[in-house]
């Protein structure tokens, strides 16, 4: 059996692959494909912002598709169930609240950094945001509910930061940076999403809206070709822990996407996210 990673180590191989002393950084991550880790998640966060430093900020999704009968969580969750089984399921929803709600299919990590103390989220019921340091206020402020992933969300903020973005053990399908791009493009199609949410009285109540029809389906295509499109390469590979990871610039990712999506898209889909 290998021996556990460290945190010194962890740190030392995002240094190495190119993570920015005091930049802004979104990771998506897999614990499973890190390994072991003294310390556990929380020795893979501190090796983060040990790299970062105090002037660094750290974000992640904190994505809740649990409180929606629109996304393909939900569909799956009540398939094969009758129409009372159903309205129990939908009964049973918690409405979300930034300062509580879990964000279980995200991840451990995401998790922890949302309970870091001191750390920011973002208001969308469905596809919030968190971050720690100094510029997580900022990046996270103002994302509009009914604008998922759009020029009112954080996505647009990281852009103009140059964020870095770091699949650690992840492959581009889980790359948010390129929704950004599905706002970029003409005419972009929308549908319609719902979810649960409290009102001004703190009331429970269900609440519908449009915005761009979200699709992952081709974001691993997306990211084979941008990771080939550099010169020098757009994408910095490397092991962090063991998993193999990718490093790259969150304009750059989504300029590629925006030219990328129209050529290759051709009509449908919009219904392959987790919201």
């Amino acid at each position: 059996m290998s021996a556990s990673h460290t945190r010194a180590r962890l740190a030392g191989q995002l240094v190495r692959l190119g993570v920015e002393r005091g930049g802004v950084l979104l990771v998506h991550a897999s614990l499973r494909a890190v390994g072991a880790v003294d310390g556990g998640v929380r020795a893979v966060a501190d090796a983060l912002r040990d790299v970062l430093g105090t002037q660094g900020t750290l974000v992640v999704p904190a994505f809740t598709p649990e409180n929606s009968d629109t996304s393909p969580q939900y569909r799956a969750r009540v398939r094969g169930l009758g129409d009372r089984d159903r309205d129990a399921v939908r009964a049973a929803m918690p409405a979300f609240d930034p300062a509580t709600t879990a964000a279980p299919s995200m991840g451990r990590l995401a998790e922890t950094v949302r309970r870091f103390p001191g750390s920011v989220r973002s208001a969308h019921p469905q596809t919030s945001f968190a971050a720690a340091g100094p510029l997580a206020g900022h990046l996270l402020a103002g994302h509009r509910p009914d604008c998922h992933l759009g020029e009112d969300s954080p996505l647009a903020r990281l852009y103009e930061q140059r964020a870095q973005v770091l699949l650690l053990g992840t492959g581009f399908g889980s790359c948010t940076a390129f929704h950004l791009a599905e706002y970029r493009v003409p005419s972009p199609p929308l549908r319609t999403y719902r979810c649960v949410v409290r009102d001004g009285g703190g009331r429970r109540r269900w609440w519908e809206y449009a915005d761009v029809a979200l699709d992952d389906s081709d974001f691993a295509a997306l990211g084979a070709d941008f990771e080939r499109s550099g010169r020098p390469p757009a994408v910095a590979a490397g092991p962090v822990g063991s998993a193999p990871s990718r490093l790259f610039r969150f304009p750059e990712a989504v300029g590629f996407a925006t030219r990328w999506l129209p050529a290759h898209r051709h009509g449908g889909a919009g219904d392959r996210f987790s919201p």
